[in-house]
């Protein structure tokens, strides 16, 4: 039994550390889908601003211009994204799909370039990243069986980042359902020709919605290459960013739902890496390949046949044309 509750400690604590890129991500796509804008571009988002991270964490020795650097990356190409599909009305997934090519390959060139490393950054020692917070009491609950291991690996011993992306949730509920901005923003998503008949700026609004979406996923990828690693590696999103944009479209565009699907994800990763070595009597160890596959097949499996009936925002992939 106390094995098991072992384990089960340190599973949640492993679902805390890869739900935060998952949550940032989430939250970073609600912003800009329910302005109207398709953002297939998370994943080359959150690679960029990783590397752009560990290159000025490394260069000027401090984990917070790394973090600066990765959200000024980030919203840039937001604002790129946004100049082709909002002030040129451009095909919104083309643009998305372009920056998640264009910064994989990159990253590696400029890494290569500059480091000689494979496309690698060299590693950062741990006074330059975010290193893990030990909470108040921590010495007084250790000695508590179960409860002192949950207060110091689940509670405590998580970055700042991780932190941040849990009060990124219930703030991005209150921006969109309980200020005139998230109404806005919302409203724009589905009916932009109501908006702009009131007098409001379309265009203004939806950039304001994929800044905040560039702010968003330069958090998430400063955290996988200064926080939960050290140093960036070549393609090390792996894909998150995809992953995020399914828990978005499994919460049908709503933060709290979205939220426990990126912890379902989480979860299922946690695991896949505890089912490694693992030998089942009369089939052998368990193929590290299937392992590594589980939360992509996870993520077909629920959008194609748990999620229901999903509605997007009406005006979603749809460039405005104001009417004259």
């Amino acid at each position: 039994m106390e094995d098991f509750l072992i384990q089960f400690v340190s599973t949640l604590a492993a679902v805390m550390r890869v739900a935060t890129p998952l949550v940032l991500c989430a939250m970073a796509g609600l912003y800009s889908e329910r302005s109207g804008i398709i953002d297939i571009g998370l994943e080359g988002k959150m690679l960029a601003a990783a590397f752009a991270a560990a290159v000025l964490a490394f260069e000027l020795q401090s984990p917070w211009l790394g973090l600066a650097g990765g959200i000024i990356t980030a919203i840039l190409l937001s604002l790129l994204h946004g100049f082709a599909c909002i002030t040129n009305r451009g095909d919104q997934v083309v643009s998305g799909v372009a920056i998640n090519i264009s910064v994989s390959g990159l990253t590696v060139v400029l890494g290569n370039a500059w480091y000689h490393q494979g496309g690698q950054t060299p590693n950062l020692p741990n006074d330059v990243r975010f290193s893990n917070l030990q909470w108040p009491f921590l010495d007084q609950l250790n000695g508590l069986p179960f409860l002192g291991q949950l207060y110091k690996d689940v509670i405590s011993g998580h970055s700042i980042l991780t932190y941040a992306a849990l009060l990124i949730v219930p703030f991005t509920y209150w921006i969109l359902y309980k200020t005139r901005f998230g109404l806005r923003l919302r409203a724009v998503g589905e009916k932009p020709q109501v908006v702009d008949t009131a007098g409001i700026s379309v265009t203004w609004l939806r950039y304001r919605a994929v800044i905040i979406t560039g702010i968003l996923c330069g958090i998430a990828g400063t955290y996988l290459s200064i926080s939960q690693g050290a140093g960036f590696g070549r393609d090390m999103t792996a894909g998150r960013g995809y992953i995020a944009l399914a828990a978005m479209i499994f919460g049908k565009w709503r933060p709290w739902p979205a939220f426990w699907a990126c912890l379902l994800f989480a979860l299922m990763d946690a695991i896949a890496i505890r089912l490694e070595g693992l030998i089942i009597p009369g089939i052998g160890a368990v193929p590290v390949t299937l392992i590594q596959a589980m939360p992509y097949i996870l993520t077909v499996v629920l959008l194609a046949g748990f999620i229901g009936r999903a509605i997007a925002p009406k005006a979603i992939g749809i460039p405005y044309v104001k009417e004259r």
